[in-house]
């Protein structure tokens, strides 16, 4: 299975896994599950980390490469066609961080892992976390 983790779920895998659903623990921690993180995301930590809303140990980008290494997430890139596809999603999230992870679980083929029970309206597959 191919798991793209929603921004809020990978900083709970990296620093307070226990607030995962067991099942959701036991799929990130399967070696035979691929899992991804979007740059999307690591822009919304970015971003949130210089507004002074993501207390993190480090900058981003000294926090995110080496743990995305340690726990062997690949990184996801944002292509055009993930962009141009979120104009397609009805608006039932108006978060556009989390409608871009949509779109890319969507046409990529990925399973979502997210916490976010407004993502289920969208039509990829979803692991709740």
């Amino acid at each position: 299975m191919r798991i793209l983790l929603d921004t809020q779920v990978w900083l709970w895998m990296v620093s307070e896994p226990t607030r995962l659903a067991p099942a959701a623990r036991a799929a990130l921690a399967n070696r035979d599950n691929a899992l991804l993180l979007s740059a999307a995301s690591v822009w919304e930590m970015a971003i949130k980390y210089a507004l002074g809303k993501l207390p993190l140990p480090q900058p981003p980008a000294d926090f995110v490469p080496p743990r995305l290494v340690r726990d062997g997430v690949e990184p996801l890139a944002v292509e055009h066609h993930h962009a141009a596809y979120v104009a397609t999603l009805p608006l039932h999230h108006r978060d556009p961080f989390d409608r871009l992870l949509a779109a890319q679980a969507v046409t990529e083929r990925l399973v979502l892992c997210t916490s976010d029970p407004a993502l289920a309206a969208y039509p990829c597959e979803r692991l709740p976390a």
